[in-house]
């Protein structure tokens, strides 16, 4: 049975925000507010969001997505993922006004919605739990030598490369070109700072907001995708990311020959399916 849908309408300061509710006949106390990445609104790429708040729904569990100011039909101005701390405790707000019975939140979100999830978690006690997917960590280091790592050795191994080189089409200053802005950006030194502080990097700051959640965590990585890979090797080449990944209160999940959005209907369906499980396990 289709769940019922209901448009909300909120404030988040000086802007109108808006969402929709997908609320069960019998809700659980535990909802999931679904964290769009940008730039986009609502309904995610090939509507993965409204569809996966839907299936939520058929399983009891209240889901909730929202358009940030400047995106999809929220009025304000444009702001990227470091920027929405309002706009997130003003859907929460909302979520709990909508939906009588609720009493704790799971923040859901993929790429940088998964890094602003981080941001936000530990500042409002509300939220209970994370659904990161493919989070997004990316500095000019971690991107080069995952590119290096990952993409430039499958490319080795394509037999659409090797076709190329025997029948003269391969463009050499080109490739040469694309690998010496790599190397560069490998060799590159790793922005300075530590903790949340000003001067942190990105993945510094993530790991302050990981560190700081004590809630659980259902980690889902994408093994065709060259931002899950640059988040997993810094997971294995960080002593402190390899003790959060490993902690007791994180589980992970991955599906080897999915793209960065999970766009095939099997790949969002497994998603939908973990995340619901991971839901009623705790």
């Amino acid at each position: 049975m289709q769940p019922d849908e209901l448009a909300l309408a909120f404030r988040c300061e000086d802007d109108t925000l808006y969402g929709v509710l997908s609320a069960p006949a019998a809700p659980a106390a535990r909802g999931v507010l679904i964290v769009v990445g940008g730039p986009q609104y609502r309904a995610g790429s090939h509507r993965q969001f409204t569809l996966l708040a839907r299936a939520l729904a058929r399983q009891g569990i209240p889901a909730m997505r929202f358009d940030y100011r400047g995106m999809g039909d929220s009025s304000g101005a444009p702001r990227n993922f470091e920027a929405v701390q309002a706009d997130l405790r003003a859907a929460v707000d909302q979520f709990y006004a909508a939906s009588p019975g609720l009493q704790e939140v799971v923040l859901w979100g993929l790429c940088d919605a998964a890094s602003a999830s981080l941001f936000y978690a530990r500042h409002d006690p509300r939220v209970r739990g994370l659904v990161l997917l493919n989070p997004w960590v990316r500095t000019a280091q971690g991107e080069a030598k995952a590119t290096l790592k990952h993409y430039y050795r499958q490319r080795l191994l394509a037999p659409e490369l090797w076709r190329k080189l025997l029948r003269g089409r391969f463009d050499y200053r080109a490739a040469w070109q694309s690998l010496r802005r790599v190397l560069a950006g490998a060799r590159s030194k790793p922005a300075s700072g530590d903790g949340d502080g000003d001067g942190a990097s990105l993945p510094q700051r993530m790991l302050a907001g990981w560190q700081g959640f004590a809630g659980p965590i259902l980690l889902i990585t994408s093994g065709n995708d060259l931002t899950a890979r640059e988040f997993l090797d810094l997971g294995q080449d960080d002593p402190h990311w390899r003790a959060c990944l490993a902690a007791a209160r994180v589980q992970r999940q991955s599906l080897a020959e999915a793209d960065h959005t999970f766009s095939r209907a099997a790949w969002r369906a497994q998603v939908e399916d973990w995340t619901a499980a991971w839901l009623r396990d705790w």
